[in-house]
Parts: C-alpha cells; structure tokens; sequence
C-alpha cells in the first residue's frame, strides 16, 4: 500500500474553536446507525469536496456527561465505505461496539483528491498550515460536529486514529493541531519529515528527536497543549510496507514533544497476538503506548467481527477497544471526580455464616454499589453486596477453612475505590493443615517475580496470594509460581497457603518482592553537539544542558566532548553509568 505526496496549491486558513458547556445528565440520542454518505467541505488543494459517514449512538456518554468525538482516518486503496463502516458481511475497521460502549461519534471521511489513484492522505506534504488541504477539510469536518449543539461533543474528548497514510495523517492533525487532539492513534504510519519514498525503511540519521522537532515546528503556537495529550502507537511485527522502526520511533517522538522525563511500564499481553509498553511522566500519568502485534502484516487491527481483507485483520488486536480505553482512562482535560474511599470493612462468623461490613464515602456523589471478594474453602465473588453509605451482608453455608477477603465500592459516576482488605478469619474447626514453610522470593524482572516454597505434609495443592488476593485460579500442584504483569520498581507481599481433603491452611509468613527498573544505563561519549542533536541534551543560551538532569556539560559546539549516562528514559548526568 503506497503513501504518496500531494503537491497541490493553498487554501485558506481554517480556524477551529468551539466553546465549552456544562456537562448534563442526559444528551440526545443518535440512531444507533450508521449515517448516509455525507458531503462535507471543499478542498481547494486537492480537489473535490470531503465526503463520509457518521456514527451518532444511541447510548449515552460515560465520561463527564458529554460524547467523545473520534476521527477515523482509512489507508491509501481503502475508503470509508468499503472497509472502515459497518457493511452487510462484516463490520469494517469495528468501531461502533466501541462507540456505543463509549457512547462516542465516530467520523469516517474519506481521502479527497484521490492522490496517485489510491486515495490516500496528504501526510508527506511540506506545507504543514492547518488551513492547507486535508489538514483543512478534516479540522474543519471536527469542527462541524464539535461546534452543532446537537451530537454534545466535549471538546476535551477529540481524538483521530488512523492507518498507513491516515496513521502518518494522525500524527501530522496531532502535532498540527493538538489543542484539537486530546490522543492519537498511529497504526503504521511514517512520522513528519520522512518522504513517500522512504516508507520502508527508517532514514539514515532520522531519530525521534528529528521527528519530534518536526512536530514541534508543526505546531505552532498551539505547542503548550502537548502538556495534555496523550498517544497510542501499534504495528505488526510483519509489516513489510512501512517500517516496523517508525512504531517505536512515533512514540518516543511524541514523548520529546510531550517534554519531561518518563518511566516504562511493564509489558503487557494484549488478547489475540499483542504486547502493550505503556509510558508514565514525573507525575505518574501514563501518556504514550506501544503496541507490538505478533504476525501482523500492514493492517488495520480490528479484532473479531471486523472485516478480514484490504489491509485490515480480524485476527489480532481489537484495536478501537483497546485505544478507546487508552483514551478514556488517560484523558488529561476532563476533570474527573475522586474515586469512593473505603473508610472500613469487616468480617465476623457465626457458624457456617460470614457477615460482611462495608462503608465508603465519596465527595460530591453517592454510593452505586460494594464488591465483596472472600477468598477460602467457599469463596465469594459479589458486585451487587450494598451501596448507599455502608452496607452489612450475611453469606451462609461457607466451608470450614481459613478466609481472607476484600470490599471495594463504586461510586454513581463509575469511579472505584482502592481495596479495603479483610485480614484472615477462620470458619469452623481449623483445619490440621499447616502452611507451606520456606516461602523465598527468587529472580526478578521488571514484571515479574518468582517465589518457591517447602511442600507441606498432607498438601495436594497451594494458593498463592499477593498482597491478600489470591493470584491462581486453580490449585497449584509445584511448590513454585511466577507472578507476572508487574509494575516496575514496585514491591508486593506474598503469601502461600496449604490445600488438601477439601480445606485451606492458614496463610504462611509474608514474603516482600521488589521488581526492577528494567532499564539498563547507557553511557555515550561525543561532542556537546552530537548529544544536543541526538536528543540527549538540549542548548540553552549557546550551552548545553543534559536532559532531565539540566547539568550544565559546557558550551554547544564540536568541541567540548562530555560522556552523558542515561540512568532513566529520557534522564541523562554526566559521567559514566553506577
């Protein structure tokens, strides 16, 4: 699929503001349909006028009472009917489960001018003006919903994704406008800068810090917003067409624009074939992902149902869930309301009957709901245990044996409370079985930690539990487990306890494990100009000044040679790593 060039004549300027009301208990609901195809602006530099299809759901909005607007932008050979809406056999690039679960409007334009016959996106075009082509016609179709009073779209929930061509669009509408743009979604598509003829393979010397200064140049005067948007970045690992380097590359561009230091998360197992890094800046909020999908060629990731032809997979990653979650628990311009707090829970037995108590508050709201979770001989999974101020509930027929347990309460708006545990208690007759003894913490990663334990006599089997919920769902049969999807540099408890003839021990002595940083430092020795070009320091009044750190390395020229070891991402002292 080729990404080609427009080289078409200016436009217009465009200016996109729309204002802001208060949220309302309840907006308009749309048809739950897919709409006609729509006639939108002209565009004066690549000819013809815009057109495309809506989504407006019928659901309501869960997010602060007004409807995210989405941006959805096709490859080049695809258009918005044939392979992103809904169709008769399948459900295209499979967004509107996830619009109606968001209660979200999803825009599906397509490429105007048809560019080289393959209707892509003016992505690689040197005039980067937001009243230019299809910067203009697509800021200008945003605009028209944002700005009708009808869909009640908040515009601190617009967002654009797209493929190929529409992901290097989606980065170049970030970066352009991205007080427009609270997140971006780029699915293999080549940052700013690089050329048609340079999709297939990263440009000698192209680093994220050129890509980033292109973003920032991009942006204007509109750059201050950066501090509040956030990006999505996937690709697949068999992608053949544009190179898989530019994923990783995209994302750690946007991380320079973004400014500051940031920490890697740990890896995570995205369902059917993928591997999600998230990215965390100095105030612990996560702002870029990377998506790594195992098998995947140069496509769409759709998930199940979607369509499965034209450079889009419905094997792999689901992707408008997955981004649409990203966004929407990351979005840094809606002010969300604190979530419930525990102020205590309990339990106490009576014969073979538990009771449960709970209270929780919450500023500015109420009370929708407590979860109960008891783990034992009988556990209890319970959503629906109480709300309001505090609740009090009995669960009978519970099996001798040790318990632990925790409540957890939900406030009206959706948010959760931390866990408010519930230390163990025994049910009937203590059973003869004693705790596992030698419970040891072994090798750690980033994201995970082994621990071992000695076998106990009469045991068939083991639970493990970290920080008192128990992590298997089955019984263990060895005396080892592997707790994974960790978060770096964080430590946890760990407890084991001892099953057999239908009854658990108590729980053994806590263990601590802390995993590590995962980031292995790296020392580079060249001239002050090199580091500053390189993206690991930066000039400031003709000197230059380590990233994060801001030592002071000497004046910015070839000939003032430092050594910078970078002990974080993105943190860089002089001197070589401890």
């Amino acid at each position: 699929m080729a990404l080609r060039m427009n080289r078409a004549a200016a436009a217009a300027c465009l200016a996109l503001f729309a204002s802001w009301t208060p949220a309302q208990a309840q907006v308009q609901a749309g048809p739950g349909s897919w709409s006609a195809n729509q006639t939108w602006a002209t565009d004066t530099a690549n000819g013809g006028a815009l057109t495309g299809y809506y989504y407006w759901p019928a659901t309501q909005p869960v997010l602060d009472g007004k409807r995210a607007l989405v941006l959805v932008l096709h490859g080049c050979a695809q258009t918005a009917a044939g392979d992103v809406i809904d169709g008769t056999s399948d459900k295209g690039y499979n967004w509107k489960a996830a619009a109606d679960q968001y209660g979200a409007v999803i825009l599906a334009p397509n490429a105007t001018g048809n560019l080289y016959g393959a209707h892509c996106w003016d992505w690689a075009n040197t005039n980067r003006s937001r009243g230019y082509g299809h910067n203009a016609v697509l800021l200008d179709l945003v605009n028209r919903f944002v700005s009708n009073p009808q869909y009640a779209i908040d515009p601190k929930q617009v967002y654009v994704a797209g493929l190929s061509s529409g992901g290097a669009q989606t980065m170049v509408l970030g970066c352009v406008a991205p007080d427009i743009f609270a997140g971006i979604g780029i699915n293999a598509g080549p940052p700013p800068g690089v050329t048609t003829s340079q999709i297939s393979m990263v440009p000698s010397g192209y680093t994220a810090s050129t890509a980033a200064n292109n973003c920032k140049n991009m942006s204007g005067s509109y750059a201050p917003s950066f501090t509040s948007q956030v990006a999505s970045v996937i690709w697949g690992t068999s992608d053949y067409t544009v190179a898989q380097g530019y994923g990783p590359l995209d994302a750690a561009a946007m991380r320079l624009v973004y400014g500051g230091s940031f920490t890697k998360g740990a890896t995570s197992t995205v369902p059917t074939g993928g591997t999600n890094t998230p990215y965390t800046d100095a105030n612990g909020k996560v702002r870029t992902s990377e998506i790594s999908v195992s098998g995947m060629g140069h496509a769409w990731p759709a998930g199940s149902g979607g369509q499965n032809s034209n450079y889009v997979n419905a094997t792999t990653v689901n992707y408008p869930s997955f981004v649409m979650d990203f966004w929407f628990k990351n979005n840094l311009r809606v002010a969300r309301a604190a979530p419930p707090t525990m102020s205590s829970c309990s339990a106490s037995v009576s014969g073979s009957t538990v009771t449960v108590n709970g209270a929780a508050t919450v500023a500015g709201g109420s009370i929708a709901s407590y979860r109960v979770v008891l783990n034992g001989a009988t556990p209890v999974d319970d959503a629906a245990a109480g709300s309001g101020a505090s609740f009090s509930k009995a669960y009978s027929a519970r099996a001798d044996g040790y318990y632990t347990g925790s409540v957890t309460a939900t406030s009206s708006t959706g948010q959760v409370s931390a866990a408010c545990a519930i230390p163990q208690f025994l049910v009937g007759t203590a059973p003869a079985l004693l705790p596992p003894a030698g419970l040891a913490v072994g090798a750690r990663t980033a994201n995970s930690i082994a621990l071992s334990w000695n076998a106990a006599s009469g045991a068939t089997g083991y639970n493990v539990y970290r920080n008192g919920a128990k992590l298997n769902a089955s019984a263990l049969t060895s005396t080892s487990y592997t707790d994974t999807g960790l978060a770096a540099s964080t430590s946890y408890s760990y407890q084991v306890s001892a099953l057999g003839n239908g009854v658990e021990s108590a729980l053994s002595s806590a263990v601590t494990g802390t995993t590590t940083s995962g980031f292995v430092c790296t020392a580079t020795t060249a001239s002050n100009y090199a580091h500053v070009t390189a993206g690991r320091a930066h000039n400031s009044g003709g000197y230059a000044l380590a990233n994060g750190s801001n030592q002071n390395m000497g004046l910015n020229n070839t000939f003032y040679t430092t050594t910078l070891a970078q002990t974080s991402a993105g943190y860089y002292v002089i001197g070589n790593c401890p």
